[in-house]
């Protein structure tokens, strides 16, 4: 059976991509992951609880909210507290969306049929108490079976990040098969391909490349700048990459990357000053100053 034409973006909603890429420029490239880690709640003196995970999330949000171009909640993180966190994290996607700072919500779901489409309702709707900016989706299920949510953020005004090239050793194993005709490649081009969709420099459908992946965008041929979206790259800070290391890594398409660090920033906490003052050294770096 053909494909099923590719629903078109509601001109009555300004697109993600076209949000984001006005909060970049204006604010920087800077994501900022809020990852309730057992042992940070420790360090803050919070217990790890539903409570203690309230207060470390707000107060996180608080400190950066105004600095970050966008900011990531773990959802991991707050799972592992069944509904009590789950509901925190409801809260703090809405106190996200008073302050005006876009979320990508750190879910990376991949499935088929009609339970993607139900992962989609969930993170992608208007309405729905888990609605975020964007939501980072995992396509190895195949890159198609990802349409319910590509479609429903296009509709929604919402973007989507997909896994593309990771740096944990084990992602090797999968995303470079194939060597300049990678899985990884292969993903990239489907994401080239949903943005042609989007008017304006940047499409809503983004992809997730590890900071850390070093000379592999280059030995797999990957060509992130004609992918025309935003790259959500985690690993900088604590993970060991720096500024400098991105811009070497993106090369002519960092101006499209969104860096990404949580545990150096909010290691500076629980003084609200201390974070800012973290992420105000990240956000330097990236600016190049």
């Amino acid at each position: 059976m053909p494909e099923a034409a590719a629903a078109a973006p509601n001109p009555r909603r300004e697109s993600f991509g076209s949000r984001l890429g006005a909060a970049m420029a204006a604010r920087g490239p800077l994501c900022v992951g809020i990852d309730p880690h057992p042992a940070l709640l420790q360090s803050w003196g919070l217990d790890d609880d539903a409570a203690g995970l309230k207060r470390f999330s707000l107060a996180v949000l608080e400190a950066v909210g105004t600095l970050a171009a966008a900011v990531k909640p773990q959802v991991a993180l707050y799972e592992r507290h069944g509904s009590a966190g789950m509901a925190v994290l409801e809260e703090v996607l809405a106190a996200a969306a008073e302050s005006q700072v876009l979320t990508i919500a750190d879910a990376k779901r991949g499935d088929i049929g009609s339970t993607m489409a139900a992962y989609a309702d969930a993170w992608l709707r208007d309405g729905s108490p888990l609605a975020a900016d964007s939501v980072t989706l995992s396509p190895y299920l195949g890159f198609e079976s990802l349409r319910p949510a590509l479609d429903l953020a296009a509709e929604s005004g919402r973007g989507v990040f997909v896994l593309a090239l990771t740096s944990n050793p084990e992602g090797a194993s999968v995303q470079h098969l194939g060597g300049t005709d990678s899985v990884a490649r292969r993903i990239t081009q489907a994401a080239a391909a949903e943005n042609r969709r989007y008017p304006g420099p940047l499409g809503s459908v983004g992809l997730v490349v590890g900071a850390t992946v070093g000379p592999a965008l280059s030995e797999l041929g990957m060509d992130l700048q004609a992918v025309r979206g935003p790259i959500l790259a985690p690993g900088l800070g604590a993970q060991g990459a720096t500024p400098a290391d991105l811009r070497k890594t993106f090369g002519s398409a960092y101006p499209q990357v969104l860096g990404t660090s949580s545990r150096e920033i909010l290691a500076a906490g629980p003084s609200a000053r201390g974070v800012r003052e973290a992420a105000l050294r990240t956000l330097d770096g990236l600016r190049g100053e």
